[in-house]
């Protein structure tokens, strides 16, 4: 299943992937909501006491994620839902992953406390880092971006 604008919304750059994910899930608050939800928030009121974002823009950006087909929603009784990651929604766990990893290397200062992303063993995660076909490091400057015609 792949994820939509909603109706009447275009692409920014309709042949680009990163433009076409910007377009869907880019702005800040999308992306804390879907890092939230990975991290197993499932109710409006624990992503706002998390977030600490207003309630209408709250409101707005989990209804754009349920209509791009990133969070499914689901009626817990008769007010309240839960959201839960889709499988489009559960792809975004490596590019959050990148993200995390970024922000540890370069938006911290050496020494300086932030949160740690551990597996199941409460084991920090490797850094990714992506591998060319033959599984050697690949670099931006060792790669490029195939125009279509």
């Amino acid at each position: 299943m792949g994820v939509k604008l909603a109706a009447g919304t275009a692409w920014t750059d309709p042949a680009c992937p990163v433009a076409r994910t910007v377009d869907l899930i880019g702005d800040r608050w999308s992306l804390l909501i879907i890092r939230d939800a990975i991290d197993g928030v499932t109710t409006f009121t624990e992503f706002h006491q998390r977030l600490g974002i207003a309630r209408n823009i709250l409101t707005d950006r989990l209804r754009k994620l349920v209509e791009h087909g990133i969070l499914d929603k689901s009626a817990t009784d008769g007010r309240r839902h839960t959201y839960r990651l889709t499988e489009a929604g559960q792809d975004l766990f490596t590019a959050v992953v990148a993200l995390r990893q970024w922000g540890e290397r370069h938006a911290f200062v050496s020494g300086e406390p932030h949160s740690h992303l551990v597996d199941g063993q409460g084991r920090e995660l490797p850094e990714l880092h992506p591998l060319d076909r033959d599984g050697a490091p690949l670099s931006a400057e060792a790669s490029h971006v195939r125009k279509i015609g």
